[in-house]
């Protein structure tokens, strides 16, 4: 036999409640007629809920009572023949008339016990059970309606009673052979004491209902039909790309349920467990889906945890002082208090000194815990052994769940690792020694961004989400948009990355979505934005939508965001930049940009700063993280020069070279930044701090390259101009390199601590002097390169190569 139990939305339309009947039809179809449970149609007993303490402040609660009544009798109309209505309606309307005959009892009284709590909210369960068994004998003839307040029975503690399993399981097996041959529709939810006094199991009663059927006739199966497909990783609604779980053991099912996963009903699985009864979790809106087993063996799984749970808000206590230290009994004494006081305790850890303990409660409880803590310990709090005890609001329970975690190292160090590189705060810690679960208190604004970030943490056979903040739109940040579109099911596939650009902006607009803006009309979508450009406000913005795994990715050449660069850091934000300004500004800059990204686990990856697209700083650091020594650097770091000197040869002019360059994207938006050698400068001194030298701007020696009258010249248009008029300048220097069989070449080198940029004639001999289009090349020579220099070398100039180098960086941030 089969226990089917039905949740409140699988019985909360017309269309759901056809779907029930299909399911039925289909057991029924294979020899089977289950023992179907059901619950209260959904919303139902929040209606009942809100109609009791209306009633006991004495407002009117009749236009809710007729929405129960309408919403029942439609129901009836829609799926029960004309001629089977009536029978129907009359028993519908007998309940709505006691229902409402208690509530203006509670009215008058102005009082809401327990007792009647339990006596109104039952009648949800009645009215939909009811109604869906004479649907159901249209179909099934066999049909019986049982109110199983009459055979369960329960102690008097009202809201929450406890079961006599004995006896009741005595009533339910008696009940079952006075009625061979018929399939029971049960109320779930509701039972009765000894006095047959309506109780209730707890909100979520009805799947416990089902357990206990189960248990008593030794079912082969309980089945909870629900609205989700089965258990899952973690909760859908704040994690989309949590999965479902095809199965699962008894102690991760109740673990993962008692910290927040609501698909079922704790202590559901306690008969279920005691009979090892499979329980199967399966989803009315998706029949076909296999859902979640419950048992007690499941089958090895390579899965470090099985699930991430949560409870969304709790408070804390801490109690703590000297007069705890070494007293035997403290504990004994605060808990047995909290227990008479129906205090339920979420969570409890204690510090080795004994000095503190801290708990975790449901807010409602909070307050009335630290008062009955003070009147209890009065004596203690008046000598000052014990402190006043400290509530903290706002807080949730983060719960890692799995029978893999038992004896598997470095599970707590991932979790840890997660949150920590996410900015989020641990409060307090528990694991049990069972090892099933770890359990940690966070900030409640933080939920959700620490499940996504614990969630890509351990499932890593999905793809790691990064969340990109893109300033700029120009060149770089236009081809690096169009490069992780072209290359995102690559980056998926091969990189196990998913990168989604959660922020735009530029000069004039900003455009922001959590869920990732779409990159092939992102440019249409930040026209239409109604939001103006603000930078100030774009960064707050940013760290408010406290989404998990942040990049902020600047592609602008202003002095402006890198202001910002700290309080990002701060934010538990990586930064990816292709701005040389921040790192070649001053020393301590550059140093505090480091130590920051550092202390707060982020990265700070910048390297286009010196070489565009090729990996100069990260093969320099990773010559220095393996113990190598650098003697010498010799490179030419500028694309852009590069390419004028290797045009510059026949019959051309340098004017037209220059010109030629700047047409082509290569300059910068005033050429002379890059023939007076500031923007070289900025990369010689980026790469020598990274060699491990303190150095400013003005150690780096520059030899000018431009007569003074092209330095001087007040706009760009005057500077060709001034070009054209310095044309036999430039042509003697032509002239001579080819005379002598030697090529000009601007280099700049690192040695002994000293940084110098300087033109040169370089001949054949000279690595640098076969150099093609835009070029960049750098050569290092260190203790293990000494003889023949490591070399890199290749395009150092262009949008394409550059936002390569930023994609590069981000493709790193999400490597760790």
């Amino acid at each position: 036999m089969k226990i089917l139990k039905f949740g409140g939305t699988s019985v909360g339309s017309a269309q759901s409640i056809g779907t029930v009947i299909d399911i039925l039809k289909k057991e029924h179809g294979s020899g089977e007629k289950p023992v179907v449970v059901l619950s209260a149609m959904s919303g139902v007993t929040n209606l009942l809920s809100a109609m009791a303490e209306k009633a006991a402040n004495g407002e009117d609660f009749t236009a809710q009572l007729a929405e129960l009544e309408t919403r029942h009798f439609e129901m009836v109309r829609t799926l029960l023949a004309v001629q089977h209505q009536n029978p129907a309606f009359t028993r519908l309307k007998i309940n709505f008339n006691h229902l409402e005959e208690l509530l203006q009892g509670v009215s008058t009284l102005r009082e809401l016990t327990p007792k009647t709590r339990d006596l109104i909210l039952s009648y949800g369960e009645r009215c939909s059970t009811l109604m869906i068994s004479k649907m159901a004998a249209q179909y099934f003839p066999e049909s019986l309606f049982v109110d199983a307040s009459e055979l369960i029975k329960t102690d008097n503690e009202f809201g929450n009673a406890k079961v006599n399993m004995e006896l009741t399981e005595l009533l339910i097996k008696g009940f079952i052979n006075e009625n061979p041959g018929k399939m029971l529709f049960v109320t779930g939810f509701i039972a009765s004491n000894d006095a047959n006094q309506i109780t209730t199991l707890g909100r979520g009663g009805s799947d416990y209902t089902a357990a206990i059927f189960g248990s008593a006739l030794n079912a082969s199966e309980i089945q909870i039909w629900t609205d989700v497909n089965g258990m899952m990783t973690a909760d859908p609604r704040m994690v989309k790309k949590a999965f479902s779980l095809p199965e699962l053991t008894y102690t991760e099912a109740m673990e993962l349920s008692y910290f927040g996963a609501k698909v079922i009903y704790p202590p559901t699985m306690i008969p279920a467990f005691m009979k090892q009864i499979p329980i199967v979790i399966k989803n009315t809106f998706d029949v076909d889906f296999e859902g979640t087993v419950i048992q007690h063996h499941c089958k090895p799984s390579n899965l470090p945890i099985k699930g991430i749970s949560s409870i969304n808000d709790i408070s804390i206590i801490n109690v703590e002082g000297s007069g705890m230290v070494g007293k035997s009994g403290f504990s004994g004494r605060l808990f047995s208090l909290l227990a008479r006081e129906q205090i339920n305790i979420i969570l409890i850890t204690q510090s080795s000194s004994e000095h503190s303990i801290t708990f975790a409660v449901s807010p409602a409880d909070s307050e009335k815990a630290r008062r009955v803590i003070g009147q209890e310990f009065e004596l203690e709090l008046l000598a000052n052994k014990l402190e006043q005890p400290e509530i903290e609001k706002e807080l949730a329970i983060l719960a890692i769940v799995g029978e893999n975690m038992k004896q598997t190292p470095g599970i707590s160090g991932k979790l840890f690792h997660a949150l920590g590189r996410n900015g989020v705060n641990v409060r307090a810690i528990a694991q049990g020694s069972s090892e099933y679960n770890i359990s940690v208190i966070i900030s409640k604004p933080d939920l959700a961004k620490a499940l996504n970030a614990v969630h890509d943490a351990f499932f890593v056979q999905l793809n790691k989400t990064l969340h990109a903040f893109c300033l700029g739109t120009g060149n770089i940040g236009t081809t690096l948009f169009r490069q992780l579109n072209e290359h995102s099911e690559h980056l998926q596939i091969n990189n196990g990355i998913q990168v989604k650009i959660a922020g735009i902006s530029n000069t004039r607009k900003m455009l922001f979505n959590a869920d990732g803006l779409s990159l092939d009309k992102w440019q249409d979508e930040l026209q239409a934005s109604n939001q103006k450009a603000d930078l100030a406000g774009f960064i707050a913005q940013m760290k408010e939508m406290n989404l998990p795994n942040c990049v902020f990715i600047d592609n602008t050449a202003s002095p402006q965001p890198i202001k910002f660069y700290e309080d990002i850091f701060k934010s538990n934000i990586s930064v990816v930049t292709c701005n040389k300004i921040g790192n070649s500004a001053s020393y301590d800059q550059y140093r505090m940009f480091r130590d920051t990204a550092r202390q707060h686990g982020v990265d700070f990856f910048y390297e286009t700063n010196v070489g565009a697209g090729l990996p100069i700083i990260r093969t320099l650091k990773d010559l220095m993280s393996s113990g190598d020594r650098v003697k010498r650097i010799e490179a030419i770091l500028s694309g852009t020069i590069s390419f004028i000197f290797n045009h510059f040869k026949g019959s051309a002019n340098f004017h037209d070279v220059v010109k030629l360059a700047q047409d082509k994207g290569y300059t910068e938006p005033d050429p002379r930044d890059d023939l007076k050698g500031t923007d070289f400068m900025r990369k010689m001194l980026i790469l020598a701090r990274d060699a491990g030298y303190e150095m400013e701007a003005t150690d780096v020696h520059i030899e000018s390259m431009l007569p003074k009258s092209c330095l001087e010249a007040a706009t760009v248009d005057d500077f060709y101009k001034a070009l054209q008029e310095e044309d036999a300048y430039f042509t003697i220097m032509k002239q001579q390199a080819e005379a002598e069989g030697k090529a000009l070449r601007y280099i700049g080198k690192l040695e002994d601590g000293k940084a110098s940029i300087t033109l040169q004639l370089v001949d054949e001999n000279h690595p640098f002097y076969m150099m093609s289009g835009s070029d960049n090349i750098i050569s290092f020579t260190t203790d293990r390169y000494k003889d023949r220099p490591l070399v890199v070398k290749g395009p150092g100039a262009g949008a394409e190569v550059t936002a390569a180098g930023v994609f590069a960086d981000l493709i790193n941030v999400g490597a760790n």
